[in-house]
């Protein structure tokens, strides 16, 4: 008899499996959907999927009558340029730290501890000294989520570089290396791809740090959009915005890890 614990599904079978959950979910909403607009059909709690297409329809594909954009774009474009912008500065410094702590014991003595703290100060604490220093505008959405992600991404570099042999540094200083050359042929080619896994792990708290600002001190972006429309309780908008933030999020991890796979297909 075989043991559960050793039964695998087939690749048709794992799909099957891996969408029934969603499909389960569709239907459950569904029926309690349709439970809720039969008792009361002004039930905002939970709209049809017809009422969430129509809200849709109208803020994707209407012009604003106020500021003639689309809204729904307009969102998503502000979103993810404030996303983009602060997880590219993130990436960046925690590659700088994380490689100079983890190769540098002059570097790790000086700056390690100091990541450390950093790490434990819940950035969304630091949200209005940010307003504070650099307003209400963009500079301090970025700096949000930069901040919020950095010592993330530079603690784990620091780690995978303390993992690489040390025989090759020692064999790249026997041919002639000088430390820029190691940093650069042997310890940088190595890293770039254990980088990008970082960002993939720390998007979903980049999400995180970017809606909450949008939701305190915005003008557009979808969380700007949730928080504007949950006071007329608009759940017709915010489940699809809450879904499109889901998908938004799959589609850049799929896009990264792809890139990953494509640009350095040794590491897979």
């Amino acid at each position: 008899m075989k043991r559960l614990i050793n039964a695998a599904p087939s690749r048709v079978s794992a799909m099957a499996l891996g969408i029934l959950p969603f499909v389960l979910l569709l239907i459950i909403y569904s029926m309690g959907s349709d439970a809720r607009l039969e008792v009361n059909p002004n039930d905002k709690l939970l709209p049809s999927f017809a009422q969430m297409g129509d809200a849709i329809q109208r803020m994707a594909f209407e012009p604003s009558k106020r500021t003639g954009e689309y809204l729904f774009w307009q969102d998503t474009l502000s979103s993810l340029t404030r996303l983009g912008m602060g997880m590219l500065i993130a990436a960046s410094l925690g590659l700088v730290i994380g490689l100079s702590t983890g190769a540098l014991p002059l570097a790790r003595a000086g700056f390690s501890p100091l990541v450390t703290v950093i790490s434990l100060v819940p950035p969304l604490a630091l949200l209005p000294i940010l307003f504070i220093v650099f307003g209400l505008g963009e500079v301090s959405k970025v700096a949000l989520i930069a901040i919020g992600i950095t010592p993330a991404i530079a603690r784990e570099i620091q780690r995978r570089t303390e993992e690489i042999p040390s025989e090759q540094i020692v064999k790249a200083q026997t041919l002639g290396a000088n430390t820029a050359q190691i940093f650069s042929r042997v310890l940088l080619p190595q890293l770039l791809p254990r980088l990008i896994d970082s960002v993939r792990l720390t998007m979903g708290s980049g999400w995180l740090f970017l809606i909450s600002a949008e939701a305190i001190a915005s003008t557009d972006g979808l969380g700007y959009r949730i928080f504007l429309v949950r006071r007329y309780m608009s759940m017709d908008v915010i489940l699809p915005y809450v879904f499109w933030i889901t998908l938004l999020a799959f589609l850049l991890d799929l896009l990264l890890r792809l890139a990953n796979k494509r640009l350095f297909p040794w590491y897979q």
